[in-house]
């Protein structure tokens, strides 16, 4: 018995001695290989892009923008000879690097001009595009066109159904996403998948996690990894390179989930080593890849060190290069500037941090509701409409069912059993009927519902910009009477201009409950508006001055078309009142204003007037409209710059 103990603990001890070689030789040479020289090395666009596709860790000698460098030389070479094959995979490759970077509108943009030219691709290139596309908007939150591209991933033959409960999560349906969950991915799994029974436990312990059942999670998690662990350790099967590369990414998500549980249950020092362990695991499997759960546990780790004062390893997390991209982790992250300047008694940046918090809720709360009720809407919808989808196959189905049995029955010629099917087939029919009926009233009841209550909350906020606008124009009339009861020269302009700024806030809100569309301004009537309404306060001079606006197509949120609207009031007020003192009819005045989706926007005004006085930068410090304008700026997170020109004077700037 003892002999037989023995040679258990030897084959044991060798097997996983084994292993553990193994595992260390495949991570030396995977660090050592050179995969960007060999990448270089292939003959053609075809070659690179398989060998890219297929390396898991390609960026461990070099980094992504090294990449992307070389890659953008073939591709203009490929150009040039016309190679639209070559063209087509180092698009891809590019699509591919710029998601890796975190860059998915970059990525995206690539990614649709491929998927414009769909009927000419192959289709594991089709594959590669839609899984990239559909990533890209899932992290853009675009669920819509999320779920067109999983439509075509099902026609195509890639998927057999589409899957909504990822979506069902980010919309903070997390409940439902772990049912439907359940119900999809577990009679896919196979006994002895250990990587897919990995992913699925720690897939619902995430989605618990997230809803604050963080002991239950926890379970799942742990489940998960002594699943992830076997696989990793067995060395009977045969695995690739990238399967090894993703079970070990995995671990190191799954291990940094169990320590963001035992930051939810304040178990702190129990949460710091599975965090740095999930960190050193991300950053050397996931080289160079942006990664949003090593974002989230290095905000974990510097919450962790905060809470038990250790500020100084708290700060070195901070100060980690992170860069957040979802709302929530740079919440987050200012929310753990804020307390950590509080402990160490720097309460002006703890105020500020909490400040940028508030602005980042307020922008959010202003649309974030209506447009997660529009998004769940449409995944509802299209979710209701696949299970009518699927009703009308199952009831094909049984159609057809019906027509086997009733050829069965007419070859054995017995009436009896022959009359019996068909009973049962008719009573089939009825009841997929009677189903289908309740089924059609159910969703037309909940679209109706669905619709009612948004046409009700566009109704609100339609009144509410109404109601504002109302009492800015309530104010401006108050000035309008103190005007006309005050003598001083000086008090008078100053209310006059109060009146002013005060309209032209009170445009904007005209302007929003005008629109369909109540979360921007289409800026080109909203100038055109602000400049007869100066125009009305400033009846001697405007008339005769060519005023020419360039915004057309231009629409702006109402955090940055207030500054601008201002800003604008300011600069056309001070033309009108300075800059044409003769008034002979010569006077222009340009504005011009472009934004594009993605890039930065651009604003210009100039005029031919006088232009500014030779001591404009000592009145800069002493007028309250270059002071206004400079604040307003600050607020588009820009600069006010002026030139003097041979006639008159330009002021522009570049802003987000």
């Amino acid at each position: 018995m003892k002999k037989i103990v023995v040679l258990r603990f030897i084959c044991v001890f060798l097997i996983c001695t084994f292993s553990c070689v193994l595992v260390a030789q495949d991570s030396l040479s995977s660090q050592d290989e050179d995969y960007y020289k060999q990448f270089q090395d292939l003959e053609n666009g075809e070659l690179r892009s398989f060998f890219f596709f297929n390396t898991p860790n390609r960026y461990n000698q070099n980094s992504p923008y090294d990449w992307l460098d070389t890659v953008k030389v073939y591709l203009n070479s490929s150009e040039k000879t016309k190679d639209s094959t070559s063209i087509r995979n180092y698009q891809l490759i590019q699509a591919q690097i710029y998601y890796d970077l975190g860059n998915y509108e970059k990525s995206l943009a690539i990614s649709r001009s491929v998927y414009d030219d769909m009927d000419a691709l192959d289709k594991d290139v089709k594959q590669t595009i839609l899984e990239l596309m559909d990533g890209n908007y899932a992290m853009l939150q675009l669920y819509d066109k999320q779920i067109e591209i999983r439509r075509v991933k099902r026609e195509l033959g890639f998927n057999e159904n589409v899957a909504y409960y990822d979506i069902y999560a980010s919309l903070g349906q997390y409940r439902k996403a772990m049912r439907d969950y359940m119900t999809e991915e577990k009679k896919e799994l196979k006994d002895d998948d250990y990587y897919g029974h990995a992913i699925y436990n720690n897939t619902i312990g995430d989605y618990l996690r997230l809803d604050k059942s963080t002991p239950t999670a926890l379970s799942y998690f742990k489940k998960a990894e002594g699943l992830i662990k076997v696989f990793l350790s067995d060395v009977t099967n045969q695995r690739t390179d990238k399967e090894i590369a993703d079970g070990r990414v995995l671990n190191g998500i799954i291990i940094g989930n169990i320590g963001k549980c035992h930051v939810q249950l304040n178990e702190y020092e129990k949460a710091i080593p599975f965090l740095e362990e999930s960190r050193d695991i991300i950053k050397k499997y996931n080289k160079s890849k942006f990664s949003s759960d090593l974002i989230e546990n290095t905000l974990a780790l510097a919450e962790c060190y905060l809470k038990l004062d250790n500020y100084e390893k708290a700060t070195d997390y901070l100060s980690n290069d992170l860069n957040p991209i979802k709302t929530d982790n740079i919440l987050k992250r200012n929310r753990i500037y804020a307390d950590y300047y509080y402990k160490t008694g720097d309460f002006k940046n703890s105020t500020a941090y909490l400040k940028k918090n508030i602005k980042i809720r307020d922008s959010i709360d202003a649309q974030a509701s209506n447009i997660k009720n529009q998004q769940l809407t449409s995944v509802v919808t299209q979710d209701l409409e696949d299970s009518r989808k699927m009703m009308e196959r199952q009831k094909a189905q049984l159609e057809e069912s019906r027509k086997d049995i009733k050829a069965r029955d007419d070859k054995i010629s017995l009436v009896f059993i022959s009359l019996i099917f068909t009973l049962m087939g008719f009573a089939g029919l009825v009841y997929a009927y009677l189903k289908s009926i309740k089924n059609q009233r159910l969703i037309a009841e909940q679209k109706f519902i669905i619709e009612n209550a948004l046409v009700e909350k566009d109704s609100l906020l339609k009144e509410i910009h109404h109601r504002v606008k109302n009492n800015l124009q309530m104010v401006s009339s108050l000035l309008s009477l103190q005007t006309k009861n005050t003598r001083s020269k000086a008090a008078i302009e100053a209310l006059e201009e109060g009146k002013s700024r005060v309209k032209a806030m009170a445009l904007i809100h005209q302007k929003l409950y005008q629109n369909d569309d109540l979360s921007v301004i289409e800026m080109q009537s909203y100038i055109e508006s602000l400049i007869n309404s100066i125009q009305s306060v400033y009846k001697k001079g405007g008339h005769n001055i060519t005023i020419t606006i360039d915004a057309e197509g231009v629409e702006l949120d109402i955090d940055r078309a207030i500054p601008f609207g201002l800003i604008l009031n300011e600069l056309v007020s001070n033309s009108f009142k300075y800059a044409f003192p003769q008034d002979d009819g010569n006077g222009k005045i340009y504005i011009h204003l472009r934004k594009i989706a993605g890039q930065e926007g651009f604003f210009e005004y100039t005029d031919n007037g006088i232009g500014l006085p030779e001591d404009s930068e000592e009145r800069a410090n002493s007028s309250m409209g270059i002071r206004l304008m400079n604040r307003l700026a600050n607020q588009l997170q820009t600069t006010l710059k002026t030139d003097k020109t041979t006639e008159g004077v330009r002021f522009w700037f570049n802003f987000k």
